[in-house]
């Protein structure tokens, strides 16, 4: 039932994080990748710190703090300005879709790093998933700015920056749980973009900022960061990296989604027939066959042959 649980959160953790995409490429041509990556990790970590002190859950141990420390550079630092700089170059459809090779990366490597078993179920899983995203994103994917590519190559170094925290964060949030490891790690990334942001002036166009400015900034602190990725540690914690990140697959459906909700924009087959085969690559990857054991010998009920 943990592992169920874990499968959920990381499809709410993929779901928040696909509106978020909305809010990104609203203050992208406002403000530089930098300064996006600070507001949403800073804030984040400020609304997370309280609630993991008071939970009064454990902390990473002193052994484990280069670990950690390396862990939030890696994926609260690079990660962030990789994804916000692709979406200047590429739409969000594509951005969305190079973001979605999150589960082959994470698969194939944990597979070379052996902390995964790779399975022919999962592999179809990933797949099929996959395609659901590009068949959902089919009518967005056809215009591509100038320069798009190099757009998509910044978002699969993004996704490869995820698919490699997704692995290595695994034992360290064992060993402490899932929210002060998020909150440390979280405060080490947003630490090194804020200090880097102000060294290069990166703030100076906030004094600028309006209403809507500030309320999509704070949308990515609280949703798209704290609940996100406090959720994402917490599938890992109870379920395997690719089972995790397979879930990422649901990011550009709620990106379609909300722009349908939101901004009126129609509903087309396509995008449905995209959820359908993303859920159901979801579902083959995330559920184990059932096979029944072999009978051995040992396990027989022995036979009585003195009488």
């Amino acid at each position: 039932m943990g592992e169920v649980w874990g499968v959920l959160a990381a499809i709410l953790s993929s779901g928040l994080g696909g509106t978020s995409i909305g809010a990104t490429r609203y203050l992208v041509h406002t403000i530089d990748p930098l300064a996006i990556g600070s507001f949403r990790f800073g804030i984040g970590f400020l609304l997370l710190l309280p609630v993991a002190l008071l939970q009064g859950d454990r902390w990473p141990q002193r052994s484990d703090w280069t670990g950690v420390v390396g862990l939030g550079v890696l994926y609260f630092a690079l990660f962030p300005v990789l994804f916000n700089a692709s979406l200047i170059f590429t739409t969000a459809a594509r951005g969305a879709l190079a973001l979605s090779t999150l589960p082959l990366l994470t698969m194939v490597v944990g597979g070379a790093l052996g902390s995964e078993a790779l399975t022919m179920r999962k592999s179809i899983g990933v797949v099929i998933a996959t395609l659901g995203v590009a068949l959902a994103l089919l009518s967005n994917l056809a215009s591509a700015p100038p320069g798009a590519w190099c757009g998509d190559l910044l978002m699969v170094a993004a996704a490869l920056c995820m698919a490699l925290y997704s692995i290595w964060s695994k034992p360290f949030i064992a060993r402490s749980g899932p929210l002060p490891f998020t909150t440390v790690s979280m405060g080490v990334g947003a630490a090194c973009l804020v200090l880097i942001s102000q060294a290069r002036g990166s703030f100076a166009p906030v004094a600028a900022f309006e209403v809507p400015q500030w309320l999509a900034a704070t949308y990515l602190g609280a949703f798209g960061s704290a609940l996100t990725f406090y959720l994402w540690a917490f599938a890992l914690a109870r379920t395997t990296p690719t089972r995790v990140a397979i879930s990422v697959t649901v990011n550009p459906i709620t990106a379609s989604l909300v722009g349908a909700a939101l901004l009126d924009e129609p509903l087309s087959w396509n995008l449905v027939g995209g959820i359908v085969t993303v859920f159901a690559g979801i579902w083959i990857a995330t559920t184990a066959s059932r096979r029944p054991r072999p009978t051995t010998q040992s396990s027989q009920t022995p036979i009585d042959l003195s009488g």
